[in-house]
């Protein structure tokens, strides 16, 4: 009997040793599986793959790809593959797709600081835009996002200043815009922007613009001359009034639990490479916004400059900075005019 328990002990005393030494081979076996898992994520953007967003958009995750040895493979959709804008965020909000890439005025409903920016003729130049997005009122606008749960990435990307195209009428004062059937985004900051102009204003999403200006449902859009470009809108509209009326950027904003399901690493490195990216991006825009005016006049697009100061002076008139000022978070208007001086 006492041989049978010494027996019973020693094999007790061999199964606890050998467990000790292949526990911890079973722990780095279950961590090297963790470290190496992929992630397949999808990105969604309503601009065409020329465009410097979207292209900048494609060579960053192709740059998250290699530099996470294919960890983290963000597989970018452009051109409204995955919808327009409203069916994007909606997407983006319930987790169907992980990242989306869109205007602070498309955000205005969800995320009324993200519309700030659409404050008609609120910033002067770019010079005042970056000290505000990449400042205390960009910080304000993340921290917006954060409330329903998407997490913006640090830096803004540049969608322009926006100017009023047409099909049949230069526009050189307010006046010009009276009865004007224009197509803007689904955006409420520029329609009312419009409406005080006394025009006509109408929501369409990207991808069904061309057609609307080509049938004349519309006469007219606004945009920067980057999407007059890359969206081929030259050849449905004649003429380009650099009204400046309005500077917006894009947000690329994640899915919250997307974005904390990754790891820590993966984390910083997509945050840093999307940022890296966010300011060659803005470097690319500026380069074009020389060369696209005279490239759009070779296609035959006639442009004239009016005088903004008139235009400004009108929204001031029909009380339109004051309406908006109390439509905004109590904070967020000073913090706007702390970088574009007194509006209302």
């Amino acid at each position: 009997m006492e041989k049978i328990n010494t027996g019973r002990r020693q094999a007790l005393r061999q199964g606890v040793a050998m467990a000790a030494v292949v526990a911890p081979g079973m722990m780095f076996s279950s961590s090297a599986r963790s470290a190496e898992k992929t992630y397949n994520y999808k990105l969604g953007i309503a601009l065409a793959p020329t465009h410097p967003t979207a292209a900048n958009l494609i060579a960053a995750t192709a740059e998250i790809a290699r530099a996470s040895n294919g960890r983290l493979n963000i597989h970018v959709f452009p051109n409204s593959q995955l919808g327009g804008d409203t069916d994007m965020i909606s997407q983006v909000r319930s987790g169907a797709i992980d990242f989306v890439s869109t205007a602070g005025l498309i955000w205005g409903t969800l995320v009324p600081a993200a519309s700030i920016s659409g404050i008609g003729f609120a910033f002067p130049s770019y010079d005042h835009v970056w000290k505000a997005m990449d400042g205390e009122l960009g910080a304000h606008i993340r921290s917006a996002f954060s409330k329903i749960n998407l997490m913006p990435m640090p830096k803004i990307w540049d969608h322009g200043f926006r100017h009023v195209t047409s099909s049949d009428r230069q526009i050189n004062t307010p006046q010009d815009l009276s009865g004007f059937k224009i197509r803007v985004p689904l955006s409420p900051a520029l329609t009312s922007l419009f409406k005080a102009f006394g025009a006509a204003p109408a929501g369409i999403n990207m991808a069904e613009v061309y057609t609307s200006l080509q049938t004349r449902i519309v006469n007219g859009q606004e945009n920067p001359l980057t999407i007059l470009s890359t969206q081929k809108l030259y050849e449905v509209q004649k003429y380009c009034s650099l009204t400046s009326h309005v500077w917006d950027g894009f947000w690329l904003v994640a899915n919250l639990r997307s974005w904390n399901a990754l790891p820590e690493d993966l984390r910083q490195l997509a945050s840093k490479v999307f940022d890296q990216y966010a300011v060659k991006q803005r470097q690319d825009v500026n380069v074009l916004n020389t060369t696209l005016r005279k490239e759009l006049e070779g296609r035959g697009m006639v442009f004239n400059q009016p005088d903004v100061k008139i235009f400004r002076e009108q929204l001031s008139k029909v009380g339109f900075y004051k309406d908006w000022q109390k439509k905004f978070p109590a904070e967020t208007w000073p913090l706007l005019e702390k970088y574009a001086g007194q509006l209302s």
